[in-house]
């Protein structure tokens, strides 16, 4: 199927009689015949269902959906995107460990990186992904055990190089994990360029709607973890009397461990219900995606020409430092999201989104309605100056997202906000 039709059917297939549309299997137990039946689910969880906190039907068949539109063997979603970055991470990686990681990612990543992890005893190595492939290669340690960057950086907008990415990762014997919530399945299959693990904060596009936090792992079973030094994956696990995941799973050893292992433990799952209105989006998501790139490239083009405007960045435009990339990674388009540059820094970038009418001034992005935000005030003020450049944050930045209005009214409204600059 082409993702158009995977966006509708995959996931959910019903049979004679049952409901056209996936239901809500709003339950947080399953019934068993016997106490034996019981016990050896929990021998092995891949038997049956034992409890939402692990799966759930309406979960399960999402999670199906978003793996056929990844191009992987297999998915796990989550409570947040930052919930499935986390545990993307921690599936192979304990104290002692480090990974490596693309400066420019999301700031609320950045504090997990190089906060959260780093009190757990898991070093981030931050690298430049404009470097050449020797530079990166020597951030590479002998406890080194992934590599994590995001297809189109949330807001710098630099556009990844996935497959050199991927060669440094797969030379040093470790896997690539990609972002891929701006660009979505529809835009990038980071798989298709060498990824082995995807991540998504489905709050995003996926959604759409603002609807409901979530996140997704997705596994793309191409990595050999017995090529490297995983023994989270190939030595047995006490908490699973003694499994070794790559034995038993083969190439499903990572998402299988990730639900059975850190799933059982964290309980980060989603809801029924949070899935139930994630499908909803992921049943637009081609047609939405489409639109979003066609108004916001109308609107880059118009920003480009602004005075007050020193620098737009949006890979769509020809011009742009990352437009050769984006024709390679991006061919259907650049995204929804915008990141403006305003010449009279912080002072005129809030003045300009204070003066929008329509367009909402929000902590969010990706959604339907057109949305700004001061990255440097909100989500990536926990920075430090120097994180704040290296992340492509400057004082002067705004990040517009565009929605599915008429670009029409979206254009009304930047123009009678910039007059007043």
């Amino acid at each position: 199927m082409k993702d158009e039709t995977k966006c509708l059917r995959a996931g959910y297939t019903p049979k004679n009689t049952e409901p056209g549309v996936m239901p809500i299997y709003q339950s947080t137990t399953y019934v068993f015949d016997s106490t034996t039946d019981v016990g050896d689910v929990f021998d092995d969880p891949t038997k049956a269902l034992i409890y939402s906190r692990f799966a759930n039907p309406t979960v399960m068949a999402v999670e199906d959906k978003i793996a056929a539109l990844e191009g992987g063997i297999g998915a796990m979603c989550t409570s947040s995107g930052q919930a499935a970055s986390l545990l993307s991470i921690l599936n192979i990686c304990k104290a002692g460990d480090s990974f490596v990681s693309t400066s420019t990612i999301y700031g609320g990543t950045v504090n997990l990186f190089a906060f959260t992890l780093k009190k757990l005893g898991i070093e981030c190595i931050f690298v430049d992904a404009n470097a050449s492939e020797e530079e990166i290669s020597a951030a590479f340690k002998p406890n080194t055990k992934a590599m994590f960057g995001e297809t189109i950086a949330n807001p710098a907008l630099a556009v990844l190089d996935i497959e050199k990415m991927a060669r440094i990762a797969h030379a040093h014997h470790v896997p690539l994990i990609i972002d891929n919530t701006f660009a979505t399945p529809i835009l990038c299959k980071p798989i298709e360029f060498g990824a082995d693990i995807v991540v998504h904060s489905t709050t995003k596009y996926m959604d759409g709607h603002a609807l409901q936090v979530g996140g997704v792992i997705v596994d793309s079973g191409n990595f050999d973890w017995e090529s490297g030094d995983f023994p989270e994956l190939t030595e047995p696990d006490e908490s699973y009397h003694g499994i070794i995941y790559t034995k038993q799973y083969g190439k499903m050893a990572y998402i299988l461990k990730a639900r059975m292992q850190l799933m059982r433990d964290f309980g980060c799952y989603p809801a029924a219900h949070s899935a139930f209105l994630l499908n909803i989006g992921l049943e637009t998501l081609a047609l939405r995606m489409e639109r979003y790139c066609a108004n916001a490239l109308t609107m880059a083009k118009f920003f480009s020409e602004c005075d007050a405007i020193e620098k737009v960045s949006y890979s769509g435009l020809e011009g742009d430092e990352y437009h050769e990339l984006a024709k390679k990674y991006l061919p259907k388009g650049s995204c929804g999201v915008i990141s403006l540059f305003f010449k009279g820094g912080k002072e005129a970038a809030v003045k300009f989104m204070d003066g929008l009418k329509m367009c909402s001034n929000e902590v969010h992005v990706a959604d339907i309605r057109t949305c700004v935000l001061h990255p440097a005030s909100a989500t990536h003020r926990q920075l430090t100056d120097e994180q704040l450049l290296a992340a492509g944050v400057h004082p002067g930045m705004v990040r517009f997202s565009v929605g599915l209005e008429n670009v029409e009214d979206i254009l009304a409204d930047v123009k009678q906000s910039l007059a007043n600059l």
